[in-house]
């Protein structure tokens, strides 16, 4: 997670050093007139316009001051748990670590148990579930790096596991399932089937798989990260088609973009605009593989004369998808064309 401490007194500012030197990928931001001879970034403009642009440019905050300071200044900018970044409050005596925003999805919670670590302070939480001593599923989710869906089931599903009501958990990998086995109000399932003998009870799915609609009230869905897309295209493709194809292919396939978590090709589209800007919108990593590595990739389809002509491979989306899933990925979606674009999808193991 890519960090910001912000001091405001001569104390914090040691503070801020000091952290720096037990966190990774830390930038530490203090007014001018403490400036040496260091990486520190110094501003001479006031709090309150600093905080709100570090705000929308880091996953997470650490910021040495007083509560009241960060509430007042970071009010306006709420956009919600799902987009808000960590922020944790500190005493600049480094004897509170305070979890103030996005505790469990932003991973504000972990943040500052990770601080108080670093200070020999105490960490400050409040979210329920953490207090009980329970496993929130978007804390688990956030650890399993899983998209949480839809957000508004977290209350109610966290709530339930708080009261000790029936939960079904269908986790066929066990991907999450060993953080709730020894809770008696958990049932976990390996398949849908076997969930369906538990009528009228909530349910956490953890699937990349779309579900139809109808009954799915009660339903919290996790999505692992464990999809990548494949994609061939015609030279100077729009991304604007390149997405409307990736789209309709993976709901043909019913598989949720959620759980993408990275888009392979050939090398030779390295400079593809639209390709690019595709990814680039997406927020996805693109993967790039040599024609020699397409070619030693055995794929279900037939090869294409046309693509070993254009660009000295046999195949592009499927062995990429192979290549970038790794060792045991495997096919879920075979190659389809569909106008400019092709497109194949791989599950990760």
């Amino acid at each position: 997670m890519k960090l910001a401490i912000i001091a405001i007194t001569d104390g914090g500012a040691r503070l801020a050093r000091r952290l720096s030197s037990g966190l990774t990928d830390a930038d530490i931001y203090l007014p001018e007139r403490f400036r040496e001879n260091d990486s520190s970034r110094y501003f001479a403009e006031p709090v309150a316009h600093l905080l709100p642009r570090l705000f929308t440019e880091y996953a997470g905050l650490i910021c040495i001051m007083a509560t009241g300071i960060v509430v007042r200044v970071l009010a306006p900018q709420l956009r919600g748990k799902a987009l808000d970044p960590a922020v944790v409050v500190c005493d600049e005596k480094g004897q509170f670590a305070i979890s103030l925003l996005s505790g469990h999805l932003g991973g504000a919670n972990a943040l500052a148990e990770e601080i108080a670590g670093l200070l020999d302070g105490q960490a400050v939480i409040t979210t329920a579930t953490d207090v009980n001593n329970l496993p929130a599923w978007d804390e688990i989710a956030r650890q399993a790096g899983m998209v949480v869906e839809p957000l508004d089931q977290i209350r109610e599903l966290n709530g339930r596991l708080l009261r000790g009501e029936p939960i079904v958990l269908v986790d066929p990998r066990r991907r999450i399932a060993e953080h709730y086995l020894d809770l008696p109000e958990i049932t976990w399932c390996d398949t849908f089937m076997a969930a369906d003998a538990f009528p009228g009870v909530a349910r956490v799915v953890v699937t990349h798989r779309l579900l139809p609609p109808k009954g799915q009230e009660n339903i919290l869905l996790l999505r692992p990260r464990d999809l990548i897309v494949g994609i061939g295209c015609n030279r100077h493709t729009t991304s604007e088609e390149i997405a409307a194809v990736v789209d309709e292919e993976l709901q043909r396939a019913q598989l949720s973009f959620a759980s993408v978590a990275a888009l392979a090709t050939i090398d030779a589209k390295a400079d593809e605009t639209g390709l690019l800007d595709f990814a680039r919108q997406r927020q996805l990593r693109l993967e790039f593989h040599s024609a020699a590595a397409l070619n030693a990739v055995d794929v279900p389809t037939v090869p294409s004369d046309y693509v070993l002509a254009a660009v000295g491979a046999k195949g592009v989306c499927e062995p990429a998808v192979l290549l970038s899933a790794g060792t045991g990925g495997r096919i879920i979606l075979r190659k389809r064309k569909n106008g400019n674009v092709t497109v194949a999808v791989a599950e990760k193991p």
